[in-house]
């Protein structure tokens, strides 16, 4: 059968979906085969996901086809809806797997990832099956609710918690201070009883649901060593047990909060409003409402409100608050500009391309927001260890109360020794350590103009010791540049100003570097005539009556070339260079050397991983292997690996990480997708202006520069050190509290005290990456 092929962006088949592993794709594929294409299937092109579709013209014309995807699409996109959603309530770290327990029990929700730490549902359904109210009524009966992102908690609903424990706390007080004074111990159990209300009604909730989806967790252990308290007559300890940590719980949200609002700063970057020119007049409007190709008053002083391209006038902007960028860019027509950043000290007037939810910065908020939804190797390690480590302990609990009586002594002692045990090895600390730190990490990376996308990818950057580094366009700047001037018998100003002469006549890339290289020079030169461009060897020109011919040696090959001539093209070939000669009347006047440079700073940037203990930095290039080698020389790369094809990066990527556990890979996003993800760490530069960029990389360098890439390390190592610390306390207090107890050292009290403290330690120590400043 006769077929042909229709191929279509996947983001404009399929907008609602997050990436291209979405199931909605296979579910595409298969609707469009069954409407009769021949096959269908996605491919990368250019570095996006693309639709293929592959027809029987006879059957269908271009047209039909381009229908039928659309139709598909739009019926998936009605049918399966994808959400990231801002969940209100969660005060404990298990509330987010109570959440994603009794939504994935819920028919027709095919996804629920909560992450605590940025309070963040990411959801996808069939609303044939269910629908968005359904589960906002499961959320509500287990005591949470679904609000708008931009909405702002009631002052009550902020600090409720905290007020309750504060009440509780009194309530004790008020308790031991009328059992000192005399006053009846009717008086004074019924405050302790009061406390103990205030102070476990958070408790009480968070362990009533997760004992409804089949978990024993953190609360369980500390209302069962509450109620054990209480059995015992030691009103007094149970309620400063429950106060103490619900004052913990309130202290750790408060902290917690802080890191999220670290995160929601990033939004409010963007101006509500614009200032629009319509129908020649300009109006405000809400940022919502812009359109593709709107014009944009941005006045001096104010931030852009949309992505776009500068369509009038010239201004320096701050870009800062997206890529990092240290110094304002100068922008004129044409320039990408973007939305949040901050215009300089002129008028300009930008053309609308993206819509405020397609922005680069929106698109930012939205992956750091959902980075947490994936949770690292240490999170999953800890969440494991906390499902077998409960339970453990509950059944150890039980045992301590039954046995020790068998062998005699008191019941008393033995059940309020397993209720202090309770206490101890409540795993509050390990539970909330990891995701603080991560979430810290990633928030304080984002504000520098470093995207990355979850704490797997953080915690695998912090344990790099190789990186491979594309060249083009990534070590060097992406274009030639004349690096070498060789007069023979002319000076280096007239040698130059007759090549940029004969070579103003071309748009080859080393034609206009040479044109670039004498306007710099503030060189000046007559318009050249009868300009012949020779295919793969150069130009030749008439100026004023001379003859002018500047080309590779291909130009002049069967003519005699001067040894010492010939020495020196060899001498710059060997150094990297491409080499030009310019000969003017059959006389050879000079030889030009171009290269495409290293960018600013790269010996810099590899000087500083090596302070940071990257032990290889590997070139990874299809260029040939002189010039390869030049440019790894120049800039202090430790290995080169040239003239490889696409795939034959791939293959060495993988060789990477089999010699040293760890690899990751840095490029531009396009050429490099496959190396990239073969890499462990996927590392792509220039991602404010790439959609490129943001989709197939781990990390996204926001700004086109790899300045930035020493400071993402930096900090991923850091965060691994926060993690590591909060481990070693978390565990250890554990460790050290269990023996306390069990000898009867340390009562419940003492317990409590020791275990919530351990729990703001560790929230307060992840906090510090907030602040972070540099390696």
């Amino acid at each position: 059968m006769n077929t042909e092929k229709l191929v279509l962006d996947l983001a404009v088949v399929l907008p609602h979906i997050p990436d291209e592993q979405d199931t909605c794709v296979e579910r595409l594929v298969s609707l469009l085969q069954d409407k009769g294409m021949a096959r269908a299937h996605v491919v990368r092109e250019d570095g996006k996901g693309r639709l293929c579709l592959h027809y029987d013209p006879e059957r269908f014309s271009l047209a039909e086809v381009r229908r039928l995807a659309a139709v598909a699409g739009a019926a998936l996109g009605k049918r399966y809806a994808h959400e990231s959603l801002r969940v209100d309530g969660m005060d404990c770290a298990t509330c987010a797997e109570v959440i994603e327990h009794a939504l994935t029990r819920l028919e027709g929700v095919l996804e629920a990832k909560v992450s605590y730490a940025a309070e963040r549902l990411r959801l996808e359904y069939d609303s044939e099956k269910t629908s968005r109210r359904a589960v906002e009524r499961r959320l509500a009966a287990l005591g949470y609710r679904i609000v708008a992102d931009e909405a702002r908690v009631s002052r009550w609903a902020e600090h409720r918690e905290m007020v309750l424990s504060l009440a509780a706390g009194a309530l004790l007080l008020a308790g031991w201070l009328g059992s000192l004074a005399g006053a009846p111990p009717a008086v004074s159990l019924g405050l302790y009883w009061a406390a103990y209300a205030f102070g476990g009604l958070f408790t009480l909730r968070d362990a009533v649901q997760s004992l409804r989806v089949g978990r024993f967790d953190i609360d369980t252990l500390m209302l069962v060593a509450a109620a054990g308290a209480a059995v015992l007559g030691e009103w007094a300890e149970g309620a400063l047990l429950l106060f103490l940590f619900s004052l913990g719980h309130a202290l750790e949200h408060r902290a917690m909060d802080r890191a999220r609002r670290a995160i929601e700063a990033l939004a409010d970057l963007a101006p509500k409003t614009a200032l629009v020119r319509r129908d020649g007049a300009e109006v405000e409007v809400p940022v919502q409402e812009l359109l593709r190709g709107d014009r944009v008053i941005v006045k001096p002083g104010q931030r852009l409100p949309a992505d776009g391209k500068v369509a009038e006038g010239n201004s320096a902007v701050d870009q800062s608050p997206v890529t990092g960028e240290s110094v304002p860019v100068d922008k004129s027509a044409g320039d990408a500009v973007f939305a949040g950043t901050v215009n300089g000290e002129g008028v300009l007037e930008v053309e609308v391309t993206r819509l405020a939810t397609e922005s680069t910065l929106a698109r930012m908020v939205r992956l750091v927001s959902e980075a947490q939804t994936q949770k690292s190797p240490t999170q999953l390690f800890t969440d494991r260890y906390e499902r077998v480590f409960v339970p453990a302990v509950l059944i150890g609990a039980g045992l301590l109360i039954a046995l020790p009586p068998l062998l005699g002594f008191p019941f008393a002692d033995s059940f309020y020794r397993a209720m202090a045990v309770l206490v101890a090895a409540s795993p509050c600390a390990l539970a909330i350590g990891t995701p603080a730190a991560v979430l810290s990490a990633v928030a304080r990376a984002a504000r520098d103009g470093v995207l990355i996308k979850g704490g797997a990818h953080l915690e695998n950057l912090g344990r790099l010791t190789a990186i491979a580094f594309d060249k083009t366009g990534t070590i060097t700047a992406g274009r030639p540049r004349l690096t070498d001037i060789v007069a023979f018998d002319l000076p280096e100003s007239e040698l130059l100003a007759l090549a940029a002469a004969v070579e103003s006549r071309s748009g080859h890339p080393l034609a206009q570097a040479i044109v670039t290289a004498a306007r710099e020079r503030g060189l000046r030169w007559q318009d050249a005539s009868d300009a012949e461009a020779v295919t793969g060897k150069g130009m030749r020109a008439r100026l004023g009556g001379r003859r002018i011919e500047i080309g590779n040696l291909k130009l002049f090959a069967g003519e005699a070339v001067d040894a010492d001539i010939a020495a020196q093209v060899e001498r710059l070939e060997t150094l990297g260079r491409t080499t030009m000669l310019v000969r003017v009347d059959g006389r050879y006047a000079g030889l030009l050397g171009l290269m495409d440079t290293p960018r600013p700073g790269v010996g810099e940037m590899l000087a500083r991983l090596r302070a940071l203990g990257i032990v290889k930095t590997v070139m990874l290039t299809g260029d040939n292997e002189r010039v390869a080698r030049a440019v790894a020389q120049a800039v202090g790369l430790s290995e080169v690996r040239a003239s490889l094809l696409p795939e034959d990066k791939v293959a060495a990527m993988a060789r990477l990480v089999e010699e040293h556990g760890l690899a990751a890979m840095v490029g531009d996003g396009v050429n490099d997708a496959p190396a990239l993800a073969r890499a462990t760490v996927g590392i792509a530069m220039g991602g404010a202006g790439s959609d490129v960029a943001l989709e197939t990389a781990d990390v996204a360098l926001m700004s086109d520069e790899l300045a930035k890439l020493p400071f993402a390390v930096a900090l991923s190592r850091a965060a691994r050190a926060v993690i590591r610390q909060n481990l070693f306390i978390s565990l250890g207090v554990v460790a050290l509290l269990i023996p306390a107890t069990l000898s009867g050292w340390a009562g419940i009290g003492v317990a409590v005290l020791i275990h919530e403290g351990s729990t703001i330690v560790v929230v307060l120590n992840a906090l510090r990456l907030l602040t972070y400043h540099g390696e």
